[in-house]
C-alpha cells in the first residue's frame, strides 16, 4: 500500500531529558538566551559553501507571508501548468526561499472539493519560471467517483472506535470524520478519514486516525495523531530567560520569540491551565517540588530552539511564520511522557515517575518542537520508513539544539537521554553512533526496517547523521566516548556536524516529501549537498558515503570493495500489475562453501515509480530473501546495493532476481543484476 498522505503532524515523542536544574535567574523583558545572540543570521553568513545562493533564504514573517500570498493567486495556473484535471485544486501549505531566489512552493491538493491525502506537491522556481516538481504520489486523480454507499460513515466510525479501544480509549464514538481521497499505492481511493479521541493507555492523548474504504468498509491505514517518547529531567543550570512584567507582575511570556508562553497545567490533562506568573523575575530552585523549576527549563528549551532555527538556518519560528508555540508543564499525574501536538501547537511534558523528574529537558524541546517544523514543511508521514524519518529528524535537530547552545550543565553529544536513567543503570535512551546498543533500534537500512516502530526505524538515519557529522571509528567527544561500525566495513570520514545539519535542513525543506522513505533521503541529501558544495566536493562523497555505512546506495563512484562479482545485465521487461512475477537469472560457480553473512545484491532497475515494485532475491535451494517491499517511493528509476544475510545456503547455482509490479500504471525493466560474494 503506498502510504503517501500528508497528515498534520500533531505530535512526537520527547524523548530526550538532561541535566538538573538550578536557581534560574531571568531578566525583566524579553532576553537572549545568549549576549552574542541577534535577530541577524551570523551562521548562515558564515557557512562554508562553495554556492551561497543555495542555502536558506532568511524571510520576516511578513516576506513569507508575502509569498504564500502570491502564490495563492497564482494556483490555478500552477495547476493548469502542472496538467491537473479541472477537478483539481492546489492550497498553498509552505513557501521557502534560498539566497539566490529560487523559491520551494509546497501545495496540498483537493479533488472534487475533497481532501487529497498523500497528493502533495513542491514546485521549485526561478526567475519566474519552474525549474522541478516533486510528488509525493505520482498516480494520476482521473476517474474517481467522489460518491459513497449511505452506510459508509458509520461503517468507519465503528471501524475506528474499535481500533482506538485497543488502544486504550474510552471514547465511544468518533471526534471527526471526513470524505478524503487517499494517495495509496496505485489508483487514487475513496475513502473516510475518521480520529477518534481520549486517552491512551499511559494517559497520552488519544487522536486515532483511521482511514476506511468508502466502498468496501476496509480499513486501508491508521496512524496516532500523538506520538510520545520517555524521560526524566535534570535541568540545564542558571540561565537568562526572555520573561514579560505587567504591572507588578511577571510572566514567563518571550515576546522576543513570537510571544512563547509556559504554562502550569498542574497534574490536569487538558486546557493550558494557568500561565506562569509572580512579583519576582527569578522563576524555580532547581528542585522539582517548585512548581516554576519545570516551567523555566521549559521556556529555555523553547528559546534556545527558537535561536537554533533563527540563527543558523534564518527560520523565523516553528512555521517560519514568528509565530511562537506554548508550552505545558505537569501534565497529568507521574506522566513519563512529553508530546508536541500541531494541533494546539503546543508542547507538553509530564513529571515522570513519581512526579520526581519533569520531562522538561533542553534536547526533548528541540525534539519537540522540530516535529512542528517537519508537519509545517516536509509532513513525513509518520508510519513505515517515513516515520521513522520524522523522529530521526528530530533526533538530529535535537542533538543540534544541545550542541548550539553550549551549556556547561549540559554539554552536546550524540546520546539521546544520556541523563534520563530511564533503564535504571544510567544508560542513555538512543545513541546516534551504534543505535543497536538501545536493544531496539537499527544500525543500518533493510527491506524490513519501515515495520519496526518509528523511534527504533530512526536509527539508520540517526547513524547516519552521525558518521556523516563525525565519521566512523572510535573518539571521544566532550569527554563522551563513541565507536561508530559501518555496515560495509569501510572508513567514513566526517564532514562536521554544522555542515550535515544544514544538508538535512535543507534537504527536509526543499527535497522531502510526506512519503519520502530511506532511498529518498539519501537522494535529497545529495541532491542538496549537491546544490551547496558541488557535485564533486568532498561534502557530497562524504554524505553518500555515510548512506552506504548504513546499507543505502553504493559508495561514491558506484564502487564496491573486493570480492567475486557474477552479473546479469540481460533486460528483463517488467508487466504492469496485476502481471506476473518475472525474474533475472545469474549463475554463481567456483564459491567454496555457502555464501556469505554480507552478500551484495546490486540491482538496476528503469522504471517510473520504483514504489510499485516487490523485489526478492531467491536463492539456489529457493530460499527467498525480500529485498524491497512495496511502498510509496515515488522515485522514478532505482539503483541500489542491497545486503542479505546469505550464509545458510550454498553459494553455486542459478540465483534469481524476482520482481513484480503491484501496483497499475507504471512499468519498467531490470536492467543489471549483480552478486558480490
Amino acid at each position: 500500500m503506498r502510504s503517501t498522505h500528508r497528515r498534520r503532524a500533531t505530535a512526537t515523542g520527547a524523548l530526550i531529558a538532561a541535566a538538573a536544574m538550578l536557581s534560574v535567574g531571568v531578566q525583566a523583558g524579553s532576553a537572549s538566551a545568549r549576549p552574542d545572540d541577534s535577530a541577524t543570521t551570523t551562521a548562515l553568513k558564515a557557512q562554508a559553501v562553495r554556492n551561497p545562493g543555495a542555502l536558506p533564504a532568511t524571510l520576516s514573517p511578513s516576506q513569507r507571508a508575502e509569498l504564500i500570498r502570491q502564490a495563492t493567486a497564482t494556483t490555478a495556473a500552477t495547476a493548469k501548468e502542472l496538467g491537473l484535471s479541472a477537478q483539481e485544486k492546489l492550497v498553498v501549505h509552505d513557501v521557502s526561499k534560498d539566497q539566490d531566489g529560487t523559491t520551494h512552493t509546497r501545495y496540498e491538493r483537493t479533488f472534487d472539493g475533497l481532501p487529497v491525502l498523500g497528493g502533495d506537491l513542491m514546485v521549485d522556481t526561478a526567475a519566474g519560471k519552474t525549474k522541478g516538481v516533486l510528488k509525493a504520489n505520482s498516480a494520476a486523480l482521473k476517474g474517481i467517483s467522489t460518491a459513497a454507499p449511505a452506510n459508509a460513515p458509520a461503517v468507519a466510525e465503528g471501524l475506528a472506535v474499535k481500533a482506538a479501544k485497543a488502544a486504550g480509549s474510552k471514547a465511544d464514538k468518533a471526534d471527526s470524520a471526513r470524505k478524503v481521497i487517499w494517495m495509496v499505492k496505485g489508483a487514487p481511493t475513496l475513502a473516510y478519514e475518521t480520529v477518534v479521541g481520549g486517552l491512551q493507555d499511559d494517559g497520552t492523548p488519544n487522536q486515532l486516525h483511521v482511514i476506511t474504504d468508502a466502498r468496501t468498509g476496509a480499513k486501508l491505514h491508521q496512524w496516532q495523531g500523538i506520538e510520545t517518547g520517555v524521560g526524566n529531567t535534570h535541568y540545564s543550570g542558571q540561565v537568562t530567560l526572555g520573561t514579560s512584567q505587567s504591572g507588578s507582575n511577571y510572566t514567563l511570556t518571550d515576546a522576543a520569540r513570537g510571544g512563547h508562553k509556559t504554562y502550569n497545567l498542574n497534574h490536569g490533562s487538558s486546557g493550558t491551565g494557568s500561565l506562569f506568573t509572580q512579583t519576582n523575575d527569578t522563576w524555580g530552585d532547581g528542585t522539582n517540588s517548585n512548581a516554576a523549576t519545570a516551567g523555566a527549563d521549559a521556556a529555555y528549551g523553547a528559546g534556545e530552539t527558537w535561536d537554533f532555527y533563527k540563527n543558523v538556518f534564518g527560520r523565523s519560528g516553528i512555521r517560519g511564520d514568528g509565530d511562537g508555540a506554548y508550552s505545558r508543564v505537569h501534565y497529568g499525574n507521574a506522566y513519563v511522557n512529553a508530546f508536541w501536538d500541531d494541533s494546539c501547537f503546543c508542547m507538553t511534558y509530564g513529571d515522570g515517575s513519581g512526579n520526581n523528574d519533569p520531562l522538561t529537558s533542553l534536547d526533548v524541546a528541540g525534539h519537540e518542537m522540530t516535529h512542528g517544523v517537519t508537519a509545517a514543511t516536509a509532513g513525513l508521514n509518520y508510519a513505515d520508513e517515513s516515520g521513522g524519518l520524522n523522529e530521526a529528524t528530530s533526533d538530529i535537530m535535537g542533538t543540534s539544539v544541545e550542541f548550539y547552545a553550549n551549556n556547561a550543565s549540559d554539554p552536546g553529544d550524540y546520546l539521546i537521554g544520556e541523563k534520563i536513567n530511564i533503564n535504571g543503570d544510567g544508560t542513555p535512551l538512543r545513541y546516534m553512533d551504534k543505535p543497536s546498543k538501545d536493544g531496539g533500534s537499527a544500525d543500518s537500512w533493510y527491506s524490513g526496517v519501515g515495520n519496526l516502530d518509528v523511534h527504533y526505524s530512526s536509527g539508520p538515519a540517526n547513524h547516519w547523521f552521525y558518521l556523516a557529522s563525525e565519521g566512523s571509528g572510535a573518539k571521544v567527544i566532550n569527554g563522551v566516548s563513541y565507536d561508530s561500525p559501518t555496515s560495509d566495513g569501510l572508513p567514513v570520514t566526517g564532514i562536521g556536524r554544522d555542515k550535515a545539519q544544514l544538508i538535512w535542513y535543507k534537504a527536509l525543506t526543499t527535497k522531502f516529501n510526506s512519503s519520502t522513505d530511506y532511498a529518498g533521503a539519501r537522494a535529497g541529501t545529495i541532491a542538496a549537498a549537491t546544490e551547496l558544495y558541488g557535485a564533486s566536493s568532498a561534502e557530497v562523497t562524504n554524505i553518500t558515503n555515510a548512506w552506504a555505512a548504513i546499507n543505502v546506495g553504493a559508495r561514491a563512484g558506484g564502487g564496491d570493495p573486493g570480492g567475486k562479482v557474477f552479473e546479469s545485465t540481460a533486460s528483463v521487461a517488467i508487466p504492469d500489475y496485476p502481471g506476473a512475477a518475472v525474474t533475472d537469472p545469474v549463475t554463481v560457480s567456483g564459491i567454496t562453501g555457502n555464501a556469505p553473512s554480507a552478500l551484495k545484491v546490486g540491482v538496476k532497475i528503469t522504471h517510473t515509480y520504483i514504489g510499485d515494485l516487490q523485489i526478492d532475491l531467491v536463492a539456489p535451494n529457493g530460499t527467498s530473501f525480500r529485498l524491497q517491499n512495496s511502498s510509496s517511493d515515488s522515485t522514478a528509476n532505482l539503483n541500489k546495493t542491497y545486503t542479505v544475510n546469505a550464509s545458510g545456503v550454498a553459494a553455486n547455482g542459478v540465483w534469481k532476481l524476482k520482481v513484480q509490479d503491484k501496483a497499475r500504471q507504471d512499468v519498467g525493466t531490470i536492467t543489471d543484476f549483480k552478486l558480490s560474494f
